[in-house]
């Protein structure tokens, strides 16, 4: 099996999202995913790794994963690279399970549980428009989840107050003002439901410690990057002050990023998000890591489907997988993902379910690629990458900063749309 197809493929609509699809020989297809600069990302997967796959076995997952981290590596990689390259990894993947007739899950191990419990955190799109409802009736909202069997939620109850400060301070009377929607619905629904709280990475320490000593009479499920996670020593001054465990966190890339702060007990919840941080291959040993020092881990997912079922396959395989994030008015019937994949995810009372069927168990919709905001790019010719410098005119030797550089013109991927 050769892989004789990159394509990158985004919708106006949804302008942050990107999927990716790998096409070989004996007419399989790979679908990956990731989110932002969408245009910044396909580039560099048609600049760099496309390329580099063309002919190359998709069985070979772990020598891809080093071929592309190489190459960007000493430029700084936790960017539109590795968005790219987590994208690409699920694509790979998926193609890997489909090779073989079996899910993912089975390829990572086998399964630990059937099903997974789902948080939901607040979103809108159709009919279901949660964020207005959250504000206009917050125990309402809980409620409502509880009655779809979702028994843990995670709510942003100070993002206003941040923007106003720029996150240097907030003053006591703004705190139990912030909080007020909070203390009425532990007042009504007591411990029914689990509540999260996400800072946004909004805070400095200081008025961090005092907003998260605030919350702790309301039995927080965890404190989600209340601080940025640019600095292992605040997050164990954080969690020193705090009952709630600290969570960390999305932005962090690779297993190089998070290596301190799970050994360090920095993270006392793990949030890897697959799509930006090196996909299935790398967040399956950010996983394995994390177990090692007998931390939970809670998989991030705010944006695509795709994510969600490439979420799940971790979700199943991994034995310290604690909660999936997931979003009610994406998943729903009237939501965005039935628009964009088949099958839609499955969950039901506050648990998603294991996929079924072969590789990630999804596909991309034949009807995405017929839309009149569909922008589809394709690299079908195999390329070697030299690593970036120049070359000087009178250049007889190819030195580190001046490789022999491929012809530019070549580089440009065929566009539709």
């Amino acid at each position: 099996m050769k892989i004789t197809k990159v394509e990158t493929i985004r919708v106006d609509e949804f302008f942050h999202v990107l999927w990716v699809r790998i096409h070989t020989d004996n007419g399989l297809t790979g679908l990956g995913e990731t989110w932002y600069l969408p245009r910044a990302v396909s580039s560099v997967i048609h600049e760099i790794y496309a390329p580099m796959l063309i002919g190359r076995d998709p069985m070979d997952r772990e020598a891809l994963w080093a071929g592309m981290f190489g190459p960007t590596e000493g430029f700084g990689y936790a960017g539109a690279e590795a968005r790219a390259l987590s994208a690409v990894d699920t694509a790979l993947w998926d193609l890997a399970g489909q090779a073989v007739g079996r899910p993912i899950y089975d390829m990572l191990g086998g399964k630990c549980r059937d099903r997974i419990r789902v948080y939901n955190t607040v979103g809108s799109y159709g009919d279901v428009q949660d964020n207005e409802f959250e504000q206009k009736d917050p125990v309402g909202f809980l409620q409502s989840l509880l009655d779809e069997g979702i028994t843990v939620a995670k709510a942003y109850y100070l993002g206003p107050y941040a923007a106003a400060s720029g996150g240097n301070y907030i003053s006591r009377k703004d705190i139990r003002e912030a909080l007020a929607p909070l203390a009425k619905q532990r007042k009504a629904l007591g411990d029914q439901i689990e509540i999260a709280h996400d800072g946004g990475g909004q805070w400095q320490l200081a008025p961090a410690m005092a907003i998260t000593q605030a919350m702790d009479e309301y039995d927080i499920f965890w404190q989600e990057e209340m601080i940025r996670p640019i600095n292992v020593e605040t997050h164990l001054k954080l969690a020193e002050v705090t009952k709630a465990p600290i969570c960390a966190a999305e932005r962090l890339i690779s297993k190089w990023h998070f290596r301190e702060f799970i050994e360090r007990g920095a993270a006392e919840i793990v949030m890897p998000d697959l799509i930006w941080t090196g996909g299935i291959t790398e967040t399956k040993k950010i996983a394995a890591l994390a177990e090692t020092y007998q931390t939970p881990v809670a998989p991030h997912d705010w944006t695509g489907p795709v994510n969600v079922f490439a979420c799940a396959h971790i979700s199943m395989s991994c034995p310290n997988v604690m909660v999936q994030e997931t979003n009610r008015a994406y998943y729903k019937p009237s939501g965005w993902y039935d628009k964009f994949i088949e099958p839609n995810v499955k969950i039901k009372d506050g648990f998603l379910y294991a996929p079924e069927g072969p590789g990630l168990g999804a596909r991309l919709k034949k009807s995405v690629l017929n839309r009149p905001d569909v922008h589809v790019e394709t690299t079908t010719e195999a390329r070697e990458w030299n690593w970036p410098g120049f070359v000087d005119p009178g250049q007889k030797a190819p030195h580190w900063y001046s490789p022999k550089v491929p012809d530019r013109r070549a580089r440009r991927p065929a566009a539709r749309g």
